[in-house]
């Protein structure tokens, strides 16, 4: 009888099936015996966190990237006031990339390069590594080709055709949400263009918060008419390109043309693997969705550090 009643308080303590007689038959209950209580439902903690993911690139004063320091080599500041570091490494990380390729009309003399530049990156990736392809031309902005870890360039790159208006910010609102689903902490849009935006429904605002919100750096490529062949520039465009690369701790490219343009994709992938990232869990624990500054530095004037500028806080439930 003891045996039984301790197995039965078993059972409801943690959910186990019915007990078992010895023959490994699960006993009956008899008409006579009282109905089960209900299990009580198990009650769900949810656990909210606000911890800041910051990749930081540290270069000499000759461009070459810099491996070998250490986390208290590291001071990382938010709004002015200086931040506790809680996880640090210097590792080849792999990463997640969009390709995102200007198909407007005045791109149509560029195309070739676009493409060429294109297949250039994606096979330039190594395992682990995960890049898609997007395309903005018109009005739409389109998928050309899903994350992948394969080196190839699907076909619908190649067939890409130059037409229509320019949304821009609305290409890397797309963008930055479908890298902001990736589990990889190095996110990067490279992003190709030759002019400023002329069609989006997003706001410069609205790019520059979903490419913060999903810690994501862009690396613009300038290829106006400007960049390539040192006319005089008509818009916008190149300044919007600065501010997207500078404020997301990206890069920005000028006069790519050529070997250029094929060697800026290929930089794009070294810098990916040779960052630091480091974590911290900011000290203003504020839920007001405003913006707050981030600077990184290091405790060696030679050198120079690129970094994400600023985030949006977490903004509380109403």
């Amino acid at each position: 009888m003891r045996y039984w009643l301790a197995l039965l308080l078993l059972s409801s303590l943690v959910g186990f099936a019915p007990p078992q007689d010895p023959a490994g038959k699960a006993r009956k209950a008899n008409r006579g015996d009282p109905a089960p209580e209900p299990a009580p439902e198990q009650e769900t903690i949810s656990v909210e966190t606000n911890l800041v993911v910051v990749n930081v690139t540290v270069t000499d004063a000759r461009e070459r990237y810099v491996a070998g320091l250490k986390a208290e080599e590291f001071r990382v500041f938010e709004d002015q006031a200086p931040q506790r570091i809680t996880s640090f490494a210097f590792e080849e990380m792999p990463f997640a990339a969009v390709i995102l390729l200007d198909t407007s009309g005045s791109m149509e003399a560029k195309m070739s390069l676009a493409r060429a530049a294109c297949s250039r990156f994606a096979g330039g990736i190594r395992e682990g590594d995960s890049v898609a392809i997007y395309s903005f031309g018109g009005t739409k902005v389109r998928m050309l080709q899903d994350f992948t870890e394969l080196r190839d360039v699907a076909d619908a790159v190649w067939d890409l055709r130059a037409d229509g208006d320019t949304p821009l910010y609305d290409g890397i609102v797309k963008a930055a949400e479908e890298l902001g689903r990736r589990p990889e902490r190095r996110r990067a849009i490279l992003l190709v263009s030759d002019g400023a935006d002329t069609r989006s429904r997003a706001t410069l605002d609205d790019a520059l918060r979903k490419v913060a919100v999903a810690n994501v750096a862009v690396y613009a490529v300038d290829l106006s008419d400007a960049a390539l062949y040192r006319t005089a520039r008509r818009d916008s465009g190149a300044d919007v390109l600065k501010d997207l690369a500078a404020k997301s701790g990206g890069r920005f490219y000028r006069t790519p043309g050529g070997s250029q343009l094929r060697d800026a994709f290929v930089a794009t992938v070294e810098e990916l693997r040779s960052q630091y990232t480091l974590t911290y869990e900011p000290s203003n624990e504020r839920r007001d969705g405003r913006w707050r500054t981030v600077d990184v530095r290091v405790n060696r004037p030679a050198l120079n550090v690129r970094a994400r500028q600023g985030y949006h806080a977490p903004k509380a439930r109403q």
